[in-house]
């Protein structure tokens, strides 16, 4: 066993042995009070030593892939043992973010990161290194703050929203008592007409209601981690059957290999995007969708072969309750609301004419706010 264990806590199982890989004794009091849980394992997993909070986090036992499997269930210990072989055989250290680990009746989310060890000398592979950091608190917070940050988006122009819910409400009630006037005098020509005026209004305060609802769902949790190409796949396959019926052809052409992002609002940022192409091509035509990183960004662009903007109507195209869409099709609020939410992730959200004809949109997000820039 561990020299460094308490009593009170669970037991890894370390051998009694002095290894290579045990903690060293100048550095044991700094690995035992450590805010993260530790393991020290040997080539073949087996575990050299580990830290009281390792112990307290982590189920009970000798090989570092059957502790991880003890409490992540979907993941056996052959999955465990080929994701931490490559990562020493690889010599490169990895992470896993947001594990779910329960055991000995607590429910935790785990940030693990495993890294190689190699004998300074000869460069020989002894083993490595797992750190175990528990981002249960952390994890609620940033949904509290995803929420927050969806709400604080809508927040911001809820100014302009109760001057846009104000002025069909006027035509409504100004309607509504033209046809009691109407109703009263006994003469009914009117009263269709107003009541459908009153219709028109209601209908132009339930597309905005529905599209602010519409940007505080979310498909993913804010905590959780996903591939950008995942992410605009699934926004694309909402839009599958509205594509077909438009006779739109999707092109898809994406990187082999796109990092992953925090967070599902992209998700929005992307169905917004899509439908907004989808509309701009009533006779059909084509949406190519292409995901590339730059030296210093991930990037997302939707072009299709609709009729593209003027300049006039590309300087206002981000402004609140600004549209191109006939009355009653649009509410001119996804795309600022969808600028909000690329520039909180640091990233930009440009608009341009294709030189082939049509409209092009690119979404940049700077990689250092994504899974590569946390290498």
């Amino acid at each position: 066993m561990p020299e460094n264990k308490q009593d009170s806590a669970p037991q890894l199982d370390v051998p009694a042995a002095r290894s290579p890989l045990r903690f060293g004794d100048v550095g044991q009091q700094l690995i035992k009070n450590m805010p993260l849980g530790v393991i020290a394992f040997d080539s073949h997993l087996n575990i050299t030593d580990s830290n009281p909070l390792a112990c307290q986090t982590l189920a009970p036992g000798s090989n570092v892939a059957q502790v991880l499997a003890a409490g992540t269930g979907d993941d056996g210990q052959d999955r465990w043992s080929d994701k931490l072989l490559s990562a020493l055989n690889t010599a490169q250290a990895c992470t896993f973010e947001a594990v779910p680990y329960s055991w000995n009746d607590q429910s935790v989310t785990l940030s693990l990161m495993c890294t190689p060890l190699t004998h300074e000398n000869t460069n020989q592979l002894l083993g490595g290194i797992l750190l175990i950091h528990d981002v249960t608190a952390l994890k609620a917070m940033e949904e509290d703050l995803a929420a927050a940050e969806r709400l604080a988006a809508v927040g911001k122009l809820a100014a302009r929203i109760a001057h846009e819910l104000n002025n069909p409400l006027d035509g409504i009630l100004r309607y509504i008592n033209l046809a009691l006037r109407v109703a009263e005098n006994a003469t009914s020509d009117q009263i269709p007409h107003y009541l459908r005026e009153s219709r028109k209004g209601l209908m132009r305060m339930v597309q905005i209601i529905s599209e602010l609802l519409e940007f505080s769902r979310s498909t993913y949790s804010a905590f959780q981690e996903a591939d950008i190409n995942k992410i605009t796949e699934d926004a694309l396959k909402v839009f599958e059957s509205q594509a077909q019926e438009n006779h739109v052809e999707i092109v898809r052409q994406y990187a082999s290999e796109m990092p992953n992002i925090r967070s599902g609002n992209l998700f929005q940022v992307f169905c917004n995007l899509i439908k907004n192409a989808l509309d701009a091509m009533p006779a059909g035509g084509e949406l190519k969708v292409t995901t590339f990183c730059s030296s210093d960004q991930a990037r997302i662009e939707f072009a299709d072969t609709g009729t593209g903007m003027t300049d006039e109507v590309r300087k206002k195209l981000f402004e609140p309750f600004f549209s191109t869409k006939e009355s009653g099709k649009g509410t001119g609020l996804g795309l600022a609301i969808s600028k909000d939410i690329v520039e909180r992730y640091g990233g930009k959200i440009e608009a341009q004419n294709r030189p082939a004809g049509g409209g092009l949109f690119t979404v940049g997000i700077p990689l250092q706010r994504t899974s590569w820039g946390r290498r």
